[in-house]
């Protein structure tokens, strides 16, 4: 079973954080240290948003901002038992604009902005059993305005170190692998060119699976828990405080099928899932949970080259923000399109 029918699986990494709890987008991956060999990848991901609600009688008209995602891998067995990465990836990030209008937030805006380094090392402990861990390296910088342009803040990066650790079993066999990862939480301070801001971001685990269920085909999925509940981001400047504040955990799931219809083509169909809390959300980021579907397909150029794609759309979940503005957001939807070059060398 090739290796490149995994290809969907990956893609998970550009497009299915489209609107993922709190401001989740990459998933923060680490699947690269997995491929067999010395391996490089550049993963593209963007996302169209149409996000809009109502506030008494009043239309926020589409305040989603479309937005790109990039990645990077690089991976390298340094002996039979050893391999170390590089990846590079945006784990978190958010834009949001509220046009000129009546909507009592008209004029709002958001942006939050990250880049990620993670460098880490595999150790097989034998055939079946591995463990893996290292540094995570995360800079961050974004923008704040108030409704009506009241105030705003531009905040220069900052960036905090953390690390990731976790075990992995596996049987090739069957092309059953199943990863768990740990990785630790972020705390940021932003200097602003009004207030400053103080931004946390939380810890998660992944749970990774692969595993084949017939000839050719490969049944694969995710599970993503991260700790958003006590998550804030709060400018330094009365009144503001909170721009952000997040009360509720969140899990979000991905499941899908691979299959191989060729020596070269092999494509795949998954469907994602995160439950709605019920709570209502920031004016920043009216929207809660999802439910989305993604078709993928991957070609083996030969020589150890792969180019794969996948596009998802995504059912937004319904979202009433806080007061005073209490706006209803709902019938929202995103679509999201990937790319992935890679290559074993």
């Amino acid at each position: 079973m090739n290796k490149f029918m995994t290809a969907g699986a990956a893609l998970l990494a550009t497009t299915t954080m489209a609107t993922a709890g709190g401001i989740d987008r990459s998933g923060q991956p680490i699947t690269a240290i997995f491929e067999d060999g010395d391996y490089v990848e550049l993963t593209f991901g963007m996302v169209s948003p149409s996000i809009s609600g109502t506030a008494f009688g009043q239309a926020s008209g589409n305040i989603g901002v479309d937005y790109t995602q990039i990645g990077f891998a690089l991976k390298t067995d340094i002996n039979d038992s050893f391999s170390l990465a590089l990846i590079i990836d945006e784990p978190f990030g958010a834009a949001v604009e509220y046009p000129a209008s009546t909507y009592p937030a008209s004029g709002a805006s958001g942006n939050v902005n990250t880049l990620g380094t993670t460098v880490i090392g595999r150790y097989k402990i034998n055939e079946s059993f591995s463990v893996h861990g290292g540094v995570r390296i995360v800079s961050a910088d974004g923008q704040y305005t108030a409704p009506g342009a009241a105030y705003q803040s531009t905040y220069a990066s900052d960036t905090d170190t953390g690390y990731v650790i976790g075990a992995a079993y596996e049987r090739p066999d069957i092309a059953m692998r199943i990863a768990l990862t740990y990785s630790s939480a972020l705390d940021f301070a932003l200097d602003g060119s009004a207030g400053d801001l103080t931004a946390n971001m939380p810890e998660s685990v992944n749970l990774d699976f692969q595993t084949g269920i017939a000839a050719d085909t490969l049944l694969f999925g995710s599970i993503r828990y991260a700790a958003w509940d006590g998550v804030t981001l709060t400018d330094s400047t009365p009144p503001i405080g909170d721009i952000v504040a997040y009360t509720e955990d969140v899990i979000t799931y991905n499941v899908g099928v691979g299959r191989r219809f060729s020596d070269s083509f092999a494509a795949s169909v998954s469907i994602g899932h995160e439950r709605s809390t019920g709570t209502p959300t920031g004016n920043l980021g009216p929207t809660d949970g999802y439910t989305s579907l993604q078709l993928g397909g991957a070609y083996d150029l030969g020589n150890g080259l792969e180019i794969s794609g996948g596009v998802r759309y995504v059912w937004i979940g319904d979202a009433v923000t806080v007061p005073p503005i209490g706006g209803v957001f709902n019938d929202n939807t995103a679509v999201a399109v990937g790319l992935k070059m890679a290559y074993n060398f």
